[in-house]
């Protein structure tokens, strides 16, 4: 028997996959044989309910629709200014130099999904640059004995040492290789047509993926395994192997010889990476020992968790011991158990994370005394694992929806304007219809484009679909 977490209702697991929602992958029907809990289909059309949000007979009043005009002849004055703002800004980017314009981590995405396999796309006026970077690298490496050695011979994951890790770190920091130029009759074309290359070896489907700052990049599955690559190699470097689900991953971001790793069997681990063992590792308390989101926080001083009961747990990365946590939740409603954290991302500056949680809300969270500094509604996000993140410039916050929908928050809001206005909410987004997918994560591009009122926004540079898994 399995639980209705919205009606308390038991009914038996195969009536209740019945009723999930379409959009339930196949790591949340795992979840909820584990758990015995599940979301109803019809909370896809309700309207989720939190702490303080019974104003349903206030916004008929004459009152509210005052000010409900004066809001929205407000935002048509100020529609404008933020549009001419945003083109000169459009404008001063087109002007870099070539130097100033050199690759980083932004110009790579990698996507994976249910179909086992990871691809990596380069922008499009990029590709050489990458390109080059694997001829490169494909030289440097090979030997006589290589040339007349079968391929089938040949080994397909390999140990990476710490000789390995210098020679592709500096492979990937090279700046002797000029920016190429992008054509000029391909002006809407963001990424190339075709992945730039396409790793197998994943057994079962993707279920997250990470960059480092050198381009090396780490893939998790339902496999139970997290895969080392490198966007110069045409082989899976190293292989780590877990107990269960590895449902986050997360390179360190001063030291990319290491990495943290949440699974479903509760445990955190910090890996070493040229060792190819775990450093450090420790196991969440708790009736509901599920990790389901993991981060660096504060350039890796902290090292954070999220569960499925909600519970978002900090760790000192250096001993990897327990710090504090904070309980994902509303004070009162269907939603004050706490629910499933699917992303926790950090404010660089500020001390603030970002947390994702499958009560649809996106909440940022003051790390200096763990208050709520501010708590984001819009998107529709009751199962999946769908991750906001920060724009480029953390102006801004977008992420997927359930209902097909990409949105976008200011990260703050000059509240002095509205005086009848929450400060720790935001109700004020944006966003537009995508294809019928799921979008579970969404990244700006590396162009710096700031969003327009009722405008379409060009700047996506990923989709995270149920099929596939857009970074």
């Amino acid at each position: 028997m399995v639980k209705n977490l919205d009606t308390g209702e038991k009914v038996s697991l195969l009536k209740a996959e019945d009723q999930l929602p379409q959009c339930v992958n196949p790591l949340a029907l795992h979840i909820m044989r584990l758990t015995s809990e599940y979301v109803s289909n019809n909370s896809l059309d309700k309207e989720d309910i939190s702490e303080g949000e019974k104003e349903e007979d206030a916004k008929d009043s004459p009152r509210f629709k005052k000010k409900g005009k004066r809001l929205k002849k407000f935002l048509s004055k100020t529609a404008s200014k933020i549009k001419h703002k945003a083109d000169e800004q459009f404008h001063k980017e087109e002007e870099l130099s070539e130097e100033e314009s050199l690759p980083d981590i932004r110009s790579v995405k990698a996507t994976g999904g249910q179909d086992h396999f990871l691809r990596v796309w380069v922008l499009k006026d990029h590709f050489t640059y990458f390109d080059d970077m694997r001829q490169k690298y494909n030289n440097q490496q090979q030997t006589p004995s290589d040339e007349t050695t079968p391929e089938s011979e040949k080994q397909t994951t390999e140990t990476v040492t710490e000789e390995d890790y210098a020679d592709l770190s500096r492979v990937g920091n090279s700046e002797d290789v000029s920016d190429p130029v992008s054509s000029a009759n391909i002006e809407l074309a963001v990424f190339a047509t075709s992945p730039f290359c396409t790793y197998t070896g994943h057994t079962a489907d993707l279920l997250d993926i990470s960059w480092s700052k050198n381009y090396f990049l780490l893939s998790s599955s339902m496999d139970k395994m997290v895969r080392l690559w490198h966007i110069s190699r045409t082989e899976c470097l190293c292989c780590f192997q877990h107990i269960d689900f590895v449902t986050a991953i997360a390179f360190h971001p001063k030291d990319d010889r290491y990495f943290l790793s949440g699974s479903l069997d509760g445990k955190l681990r910090l890996w070493n990476i040229p060792d190819k063992r775990v450093a450090l590792w420790n196991e969440i308390d708790g009736p509901t020992k599920l990790i389901t989101a993991a981060n660096f926080i504060q350039n890796g001083r902290f090292s954070a968790i999220g569960t499925y009961d909600g519970r978002c747990i900090f760790y000192d990365t250096e001993h990897l011991k327990y710090y504090t946590q904070i309980h994902v939740r509303s004070t009162r409603g269907r939603n004050s158990k706490g629910r499933k954290i699917t992303a926790i991302e950090p404010l660089p500056g500020q001390d603030k994370i970002l947390i994702t949680s499958n009560d649809s809300r996106v909440r940022l969270y003051d790390l200096r005394d763990l208050s709520l500094s501010c708590k984001y509604k819009g998107a529709l996000n009751l199962s999946s694992q769908i991750r906001a993140s920060f724009s480029h410039t953390y102006k801004y916050i977008i992420s997927g929806s359930e209902d097909h929908c990409v949105y976008i928050w200011k990260t703050s809001y000059d509240f002095g304007k509205f005086t009848s206005v929450r400060r720790d909410r935001n109700d004020y987004w944006e966003s537009f219809k995508g294809n019928p997918c799921y979008y579970l994560r969404m990244h700006y591009s590396s162009t710096n484009f700031e969003p327009i009122m009722n405008k379409p926004l060009p700047i996506l540079g990923g989709v995270f679909s149920n099929s596939s898994v857009s970074l």
